[in-house]
């Protein structure tokens, strides 16, 4: 029997088990989709300890992950752009992709191009549409200075990059080791801690117009202590500090279409977007897996591997 991560019950790592399961079948316009990679992203893992539980509460017992890359096992009726072998790389909202098997409508899937490795295809939906709605929802044009939170992280990287094809100019806040891949990357590296503020203000020359966090932990606070408007302040993390201060808080439920993971799929292939791939780990590693995440120092994303 196939295997798949489920959990019973809020709570920590611990709760998370690997278990058998029946293969799905696919109804009516959806795809089997035998996975070769799924992300693994922060979000789950709030959903999982019940901090979410107004937003997205989960029913028990639940399964994990959103996005995946992988060959097409089976098709259902109706689906005639996609047949067993083809390579694609898609998402779910039936939090169902850490496992070997996932169902998906055909219409959340896209073939893979030849320059996307799997373990890019499979982080780069959450973090990739989170990152694209982020740097739309501030309207970043050329000329503009924007400073990101968490900016060496999973959506951080990503929005980085984002930022420097629109023409901006980008200050990254990363801790030091993570100063020179963002230099290499065209942003202004600056260490987040104490000081943070004057730090920005000198790296910027006084002036910042777009602030998009991607931590947490008081940056809109710290946004709006730069003098940047509301408007032009996206949280993909605080959202009871985006409605204490009226700030945006899009993230990838305002771009999640295939047509956006489309457009940052060629990105990749072009060689225009990176996602830096910081640790791979099996399914029957899901806690380490976690546990990596929650240390909050690593560079790009975590993947899992059935």
């Amino acid at each position: 029997m196939p295997k798949a991560v489920r959990f019973t019950e809020y709570g920590g790592i611990d709760v998370l088990e690997v278990v058998d399961v029946e293969r799905p079948s696919p109804g009516r316009g959806q795809v089997l989709v035998k996975v070769v990679a799924a992300g693994i992203n922060p979000g789950e893992a709030k959903i999982r300890e019940g901090l979410l539980h107004d937003r997205w509460p989960a029913t028990f017992p639940s399964g994990q992950g959103s996005d995946f890359a992988g060959t097409v096992e089976e098709v259902g009726e109706g689906v005639e752009d996609l047949a067993p072998g083809d390579e694609v790389i898609g998402f779910t909202n039936r939090r169902a992709s850490h496992a070997e098997y996932v169902l998906a409508d055909a219409t959340d899937l896209i073939h893979r191009p030849a320059g996307v490795t799997w373990e890019q295809g499979g982080a780069l939906f959450v973090a990739g549409t989170t990152a694209y709605a982020a740097v739309r929802a501030v309207d970043l044009a050329p000329g503009d200075t924007v400073v990101v939170s968490g900016a060496a992280g999973g959506v951080g990287s990503l929005v980085v990059q984002l930022a420097r094809q629109a023409g901006a100019t980008v200050i990254g806040l990363a801790s030091e080791r993570n100063h020179a891949w963002l230099t290499d990357r065209g942003a202004i590296p600056v260490s987040y801690g104490e000081g943070v503020a004057d730090r920005i203000r000198a790296a910027s020359g006084g002036r910042v117009d777009a602030f998009i966090d991607t931590f947490g932990d008081g940056y809109i606070e710290l946004a709006l202590e730069l003098g940047v408007r509301p408007d032009r302040i996206d949280t993909i993390i605080d959202f009871a500090g985006a409605e204490k201060h009226g700030v945006k808080a899009e993230g990838s439920a305002a771009a999640a279409s295939a047509e956006v993971l489309k457009e940052l799929a060629a990105l990749i292939d072009q060689g225009k977007l990176e996602i830096p791939i910081a640790k791979v780990f099996p399914l029957d590693d899901v806690r380490d897996a976690y546990r990596e995440l929650e240390q909050q120092h690593t560079r790009g994303k975590i993947v899992l591997k059935p």
